[in-house]
């Protein structure tokens, strides 16, 4: 397919898809609210997920839509989403009806007599109820119990059939998912059971409050808490209490702040509003209703975030992928023609992309310009300029001379780059080299750990240290003392350019003069003068790297990338007065994207707050 069929089809993909027409059935459901004039605000409230690494994918958090959907709940609970009917049997009457079915239960001894809980006042009710509605204590609403795990110095209570759950399977969608852990039928006595109906809630960490509604018998872990509802209907009560409301209720009774826990003594204790039963069970009929619509504009919105990553990496690949200096500047026009679309982030009825999604193609184009650079077409050559050729002959030379000087080490020869290993053609002026060439040592750090002292007036440093042409000296970086440092140290200079190696490839610093000692994931290399350092971390960064860096490293969970392999990257090695001309250009136009990224993340901001602004003007 042709970049201009390419760019054709990825542009009608981006277009073709209108937002689903909802506008009307989420006003119904707050009528004369100035939120249901905003529906627009809902679906280009996004921001960018925090992601780790290079080369990360389209990270963008649909977080309108998950407030909307928050809200909608919230609406639930307080009488706001259907119309009250006031020929209802009052939630009062419920109430009298599941305390006389507990009455029952107990009589027959299905269930254990519970501890009468305290009368609800004023000053716990967070808002005015409707006529109809009444608070009730979680633990009033059917009956509550505590997860419990089996010993594990038990091997016949494990590899059964019965699924236990744990945190981990529920989902924040209120799924319970496949458990890594079954029970036998003895090991299910040792456990806490739910069956059919009954609710399950996480009860402690940063996932407190997820539940989920029990579809099969399963068992559960000590770090969640059941409710077996009585009368109430089961459905309206996992939605009260996946409400922010509900939640926010667990976290200000919980202990603990790193890891909050809540006991089921006072999660018995929580307040939730009862509707009357039949206004329970319209409330679920709206709230599946609005929930699906909410579907359809999640469903649009992520079918625009693809097609507009789609028309980005089109689009850019069109500018690495020119033969020449005119087919370059027709492809700039026509990415130029489309820059609003795809780098404004702006989200709109018909077509938009968030402004998460604007902040990931601005990273895209950052790499992109990178990779020009890399390829000798991001600055025009000029024809005065001294070739690399020559700049080359002049560092074999100085290395000749530093090894009769006994300065440096004589290095291995490496094969000459082959046709295959050049993986696109170069300007005239420039070259093929392999990196060792340009060094006059490369290696890495201590393989091993060194003796930490708190005294020690030097940081052991490794490829997490490594960031943006810097080393970053963490408040939790080690420390060791001089002896040890010099035990270890490394001929680091004015030259030196660091790589991180292992896990996070091709983060790239410099040394500075910094107290440092390395460990074995920070590799390290003294580039010869006067080759320009800027102009090989911009090279590190670049997709160019990054490729080969994946291609050659080893390790699936971890990744690792060899000394080897360092010393036999190929370089395309311009002259040294176009590698100045090369960092000022992309130096200028980073500072143009990180501008334009910071408009976005302000934006993004400003429609964040919009987005509480309304909620809270609806729950008023």
């Amino acid at each position: 397919m042709s970049n201009k069929n390419g760019v054709k089809e990825a542009s009608a993909s981006y277009q073709s898809t209108p937002v689903p027409s909802v506008n009307r059935e989420l006003q119904s459901f707050i009528t004369g609210n100035p939120l249901t004039e905003n529906l627009n605000l809902w679906i280009s409230a996004t921001k960018a997920k925090s992601t780790r690494g290079r080369g990360s994918n389209n990270k963008t958090e649909l977080v309108g839509i998950k407030k909307l959907r928050e809200l909608i709940l919230e609406l639930a609970v307080r009488g706001k989403l259907v119309l009250q009917n006031p020929e209802d049997e009052p939630a009062s009457e419920l109430l009298k009806k599941i305390d006389a079915e507990k009455a029952k239960l107990v009589k027959e001894g299905k269930i254990k007599k519970q501890k009468p809980l305290p009368e609800i006042t004023d000053e716990e009710k967070p808002f005015e109820l409707p006529e109809g509605w009444e608070w009730a204590r979680v633990g009033e609403l059917g009956t509550t119990s505590t997860g419990k795990t089996p010993s594990t110095a038990k091997p016949e209570f494990f590899n059964g059939q019965v699924p236990f759950i744990g945190p981990g399977q529920i989902s924040h969608t209120g799924q319970i998912l496949k458990p890594d852990k079954y029970l036998t039928e003895a090991g299910s006595i040792y456990s806490s059971e739910a069956i059919k109906g009954d609710i399950i809630s996480v009860c402690i960490g940063g996932s407190i409050g997820k539940s989920a509604i029990v579809k099969n018998r399963i068992t559960f872990n000590q770090q969640i808490n059941s409710i077996s509802p009585i009368k109430i209907d089961g459905t309206y009560l996992y939605h009260a209490i996946s409400t922010d409301l509900f939640i926010n209720m667990i976290l200000e009774n919980s202990s603990g702040s790193a890891t909050p826990i809540i006991n089921r003594s006072k999660w018995d204790n929580l307040l939730v509003p009862v509707s009357p039963l039949a206004e329970q069970q319209r409330i679920i009929a709206k709230v599946d209703e609005l929930m699906a619509l909410c579907d359809q504009l999640e469903q649009h919105s992520e079918h625009q975030l693809d097609a507009h990553k789609q028309l980005v990496e089109t689009l850019l690949a069109t500018l690495v992928e020119s033969e020449n200096v005119v087919e370059l500047a027709t492809n700039w026009q026509r990415l130029a023609e489309h820059f609003d679309t795809l780098f404004s982030g702006a989200l709109t009825s018909t077509a938009g992309i968030g402004n998460g999604g604007g902040e990931w193609a601005i990273d895209r184009l950052k790499d992109t310009i990178l990779q020009l650079a890399v390829m000798g077409k991001l600055v025009p050559q000029n024809p005065d300029d001294e070739p690399a050729s020559k700049l080359l002959e002049r560092i074999e030379e100085e290395k000749v001379r530093l090894v009769k000087e006994g300065k440096i080490k004589k290095q291995k020869p490496l094969p000459e780059i082959t046709d295959e290993e050049k993986s696109f053609e170069l300007p005239d002026g420039w070259e093929w080299v392999k990196l060792q060439k340009l060094v006059t040592i490369l290696g890495d750090g201590l393989h091993g750990t060194p003796t930490y002292d708190t005294r020690g007036e030097y940081f052991f440093v490794n490829g997490n240290n490594i960031s943006d042409g810097k080393i970053d000296i963490k408040p939790e970086t080690k420390r060791v003392l001089k002896s040890e440092y010099i035990k270890h140290k490394k001929p680091l200079n004015s030259q030196t350019v660091l790589v991180s190696i292992n896990g996070t490839l091709g983060n790239v610093g410099f040394f500075n003069d910094e107290p440092v000692m390395l460990g074995k994931s920070a590799c390290f290399f003294n580039l010869c003068e006067p080759l320009s350092k800027l102009f090989i971390k911009r090279l590190i960064e670049s997709p160019y790297f990054n490729e080969y860096a994946v291609t050659c490293s080893s390790g699936t969970t971890i990744k690792n990338l060899g000394l080897k392999a360092m010393n036999e990257l190929p370089i395309p090695l311009p002259p040294l007065a176009e590698q100045h001309r090369i960092v000022a250009k992309v130096d200028e136009l980073f500072t143009l994207c990180d501008q334009l990224k910071a408009r976005l993340q302000a934006a993004s901001e400003t429609q964040l707050t919009l987005t509480e602004a309304l909620v809270e003007q609806a729950l008023r």
